[in-house]
């Protein structure tokens, strides 16, 4: 097989289903492509439909679907799909993880495909991803650190000019771009790449997958490339509510992955020092904020929650996040 897209599907059923309209006519253009479809724990009757809009559209002719009783968040989801892909009699030598609320571009696949042939110590690469009303979202990045932390935190353009330097967000490139870390949105991943590093770290559930996995590409003497010619439309968010126009509370599974990847990826001392930073930095871009008299653009609770999932309260153990579906099905479960 040459690519394997691997899509999860939890709680957007008809957004997956657009995903799919989207990639119809695409994936017949590509040979040897095959689409992994996930019901990933919605439950009710979303497998039923999707099953039944596979069959009716005819999209088996390159799509499978599979289901999981309870959803084991983005790195479980996608690495249940790909160890079976890589245990096959013909394992893929790409393969794509390609979120539910997206829409593909022409072509994008293809290019992505075509880097990658081109480009032999590429491990990983992601195309432009733009928001519904066609707007560019902020791709590539750079890994965070401390100063994109204290810049974040401020939200102070002067600060940020600074910083500019150091800050997360590059400019955007319109050529092929060696960069830090693109977001797993729409990204392709190398086979040979996979089982030298490991798959996704299930550690993390759901959050700094994308940022965890390119820093052990690059760890491994592996690049991440942003290929601006291979496009996307990603409804930002649908899913878990984590996008800025939604402002709800940031789950704690943020907060616990962000933690894990700091420790897990640069120890004890740097992580104390982010952390330090991050409280920092939001404490006095709220204050100068509330002098000011600007609205708060952070979500509720983020300093609160930022402090009781830092360091100074949960300590120096890399722990795996709390998987909250995981907790609830067992909640729901009646004793024996």
């Amino acid at each position: 097989m040459k690519l394997l897209v691997v899509i999860l599907n939890y709680r957007v059923t008809d957004l997956t289903l657009d995903c799919l309209r989207s990639l119809e006519g695409r994936i017949e253009r590509m040979p040897a492509t095959r689409v992994a479809v996930l019901e990933h724990g919605t439950g009710g009757d979303a497998y039923e439909r999707l099953r039944t809009a596979i069959e009716a559209n005819g999209w088996g002719r390159w799509a499978d679907l599979s289901q999981v009783e309870v959803n084991r968040g983005f790195c479980g989801g996608n690495n249940l799909v790909i160890r079976a892909a890589l245990a096959s009699e013909d394992p893929p030598e790409y393969v794509l993880l390609l979120n539910a609320d997206t829409l593909v571009g022409d072509g994008t696949l293809e290019k992505l495909v075509e880097f990658m042939d081109r480009t032999p110590r590429a491990g990983v690469a992601a195309g432009t991803i733009v928001g519904p009303d066609g707007v560019v979202h902020g791709a590539p990045f750079r890994f965070p650190g401390i100063a994109s932390t204290i810049d974040n935190g401020l939200g102070l353009g002067l600060v940020s000019k600074l910083f500019k330097r150091w800050t997360v967000v590059d400019p955007k490139p319109v050529v092929d771009t060696r960069v830090d870390w693109i977001p797993g949105t729409c990204m392709i991943l190398r086979r040979t790449m996979l089982e030298e590093i490991g798959l996704l770290d299930e550690g993390l559930y759901t959050y700094f997958d994308d940022i965890d996995i390119c820093l052990r590409t690059r760890r491994a003497g592996w690049e991440a490339w942003f290929v601006p010619g291979s496009r996307v439309v990603h409804l930002e968010g649908m899913s878990t509510g984590v996008a800025a126009r939604f402002q709800k509370r940031r789950p704690a599974y943020w907060f616990q992955a962000r933690r894990r990847f700091f420790l897990k990826s640069h120890g004890a001392l740097y992580t104390t020092l982010i952390d330090t930073a991050f409280l920092a930095s939001l404490a006095l871009g709220k204050l100068r904020r509330a002098i000011q008299g600007k609205p708060d653009p952070d979500p509720p609770h983020m300093l609160g929650d930022s402090f009781r999932n830092s360091v100074f309260c949960t300590g120096f153990q890399v722990r795996e996040v709390q998987n909250p579906a995981l907790l609830e099905s067992q909640t729901a479960s009646p004793s024996t």
